[in-house]
């Protein structure tokens, strides 16, 4: 068995209940308030999540730490880039 990295999360973001798009538009505007480097910890339940969250990482240059699921939610840690 290996260790997983210890990430520390300088913010969170609730994005349980919410559908396509909302969770994206929220994850956006609470990556909009941290500084570079900083790592924000996401739960959603919206499955598409998993295809939309990625896709914005490589698109915003923003590091996807994470990702796990446990029950019917999906958990992200992302590290803010400098762009």
């Amino acid at each position: 068995m290996f260790a997983m990295p210890a990430f520390t999360t300088d913010s969170a973001a609730d994005l349980r209940g919410l559908k396509c798009p909302e969770p994206l538009m929220m994850l956006r505007k609470a990556m909009r308030e941290l500084r570079a480097g900083e790592v924000l910890h996401a739960v959603a339940t919206d499955i598409t999540t998993e295809r939309d969250f990625p896709q914005y990482c490589r698109f915003l240059n923003h590091d996807l730490l994470e990702h796990w699921v446990a029950g019917n939610e999906f958990h992200y840690r992302l590290r803010k880039g400098s762009r």
